[in-house]
Formats: C-alpha cells, structure tokens, sequence
C-alpha cells in the first residue's frame, strides 16, 4: 500500500471536491475487465492493474461517483484469508493524487470497505498490509493502523469499526 493522500483530519461519507467542498455519493464495486482499458501507467496510474486483476486470489474494487461511474476515482485489491483481509495495493486516480488532486478521502472509502468486508466474512474486521517504512507513521494517524513489526501493519476490529462508521453511512 503506497498511497499517501488520507486525509486524516477529515473523514467524509463521500468524496470530497477539494476547490469547491462539494460532497459526491461514492458506490464500491468489483472492477470489470472493460475498465482495464482506462487504467494504464500511460494515463498515469502506478501499479498494474491488469496482472492484480488477473490474479485468481485477489478481488480488484473500483470507487465511482455515484453520478459518474465511468471515471475511476481509485482502486484497490485484496484477498480475503483464513483470519483477515489482505491488502495488496490501494492507488487514488492520477488526478487525486498530490498538491493539485480533485477529490479527498479516496483511499479511506477504499480501505474502509476492505475493513467492511472483513467483517462481512466474519473476521471481526481485521485487515493487514505491508508499507513502506516511510509511511508507517501516516498510517498509524490516518488509519489507526497498528505497526507489529517490519513494514506490516494491522487494522484492528475497534479502528476497522471507526473507519466504516465514517465513511459508509449506516444501512
């Protein structure tokens, strides 16, 4: 997980427009292979998305704007193991990243939903991934993640819960 754009003093049930404060609805859901096509390092997108979607252990989520569900505002992919959900990668789209982004809270939408779905699949909402050393101390602020050792770190039930509650309203 390399992303650095969590927004940790504002957690928001949507995404945020930076310049004008205005709140889009956000919907999650599973990236189809039509997507492929506009997340490419040559649009500006880091990882490759194509060798995670392929991945037969790994499930890839795409966030939208509800309005606008064309245009990927950021992805994530994750497997779902014995005693937890594993993050592989999170990356916000090329324009939401840096000084001149368009939107806030794109990666904690995402990893909220990594926690949603852990307690989904009765894990109690644990949720692990490595990190750079760099961004252990980002993450422990804007996560509550929990630095156990190396680069890995652990989302733990209580701040899993916090995460969801902020950004998904309650259904």
């Amino acid at each position: 997980m390399t992303n650095t754009d969590f927004n940790g003093d504002k957690l928001i049930h949507s995404i945020e427009n930076v310049i004008s404060g205005d709140s889009f609805p956000t919907e999650i859901s599973l990236l189809a292979k039509n997507d492929l096509k506009q997340i490419t390092k040559k649009n500006g997108w880091r990882f490759n998305w194509a060798t995670e979607y392929k991945s037969p252990v790994k499930g890839v989520y795409k966030l939208t704007i509800m309005q606008n569900p064309a245009n990927i505002q950021g992805l994530i992919s994750f497997s779902v193991e014995q005693d937890h959900v594993f993050m592989h990668l999170l990356e916000s789209a090329p324009f939401n990243v840096g000084k001149n982004k368009v939107y806030n809270g794109v990666p904690g939408n995402l990893v909220a939903y990594a926690c949603k779905v852990s307690f989904l699949n009765g894990l109690d909402g644990y949720v692990g991934f490595t990190s750079k050393t760099k961004l252990i101390a980002h993450y422990e602020k804007t996560l509550r993640a929990v630095h156990v050792g190396g680069q890995r770190m652990i989302i733990y039930p209580n701040d899993a819960q916090f995460l969801i509650n902020k950004y998904f309203k309650q259904e």
